[in-house]
């Protein structure tokens, strides 16, 4: 599995976990919900800044999103 669908699968799971849809996200990104949802398939990959963001966001850490086992 690439590490971009992996991330994207860890993201979709966080995101649906908190009860937040693709829409509300994509608002507070600033993007279009599709844009969004590129990034929970992997044909986008995160920048830093969203990284941070969206960890911080739904409550989970860099090694969560990356599926890094502690």
């Amino acid at each position: 599995m690439d590490i971009a669908k992996m991330v994207g699968e860890n993201l979709k799971w966080a995101r649906t976990s908190k009860g937040i849809t693709q829409k509300e996200i994509a608002a507070e990104l600033k993007k279009y919900q599709a844009d969004y949802s590129d990034y929970e398939t992997g044909k986008i990959q995160l920048d830093y800044e969203k990284i941070v963001y969206l960890c911080k966001r739904f409550d989970i850490t860099p090694n969560d999103l990356f599926g890094f086992e502690q």
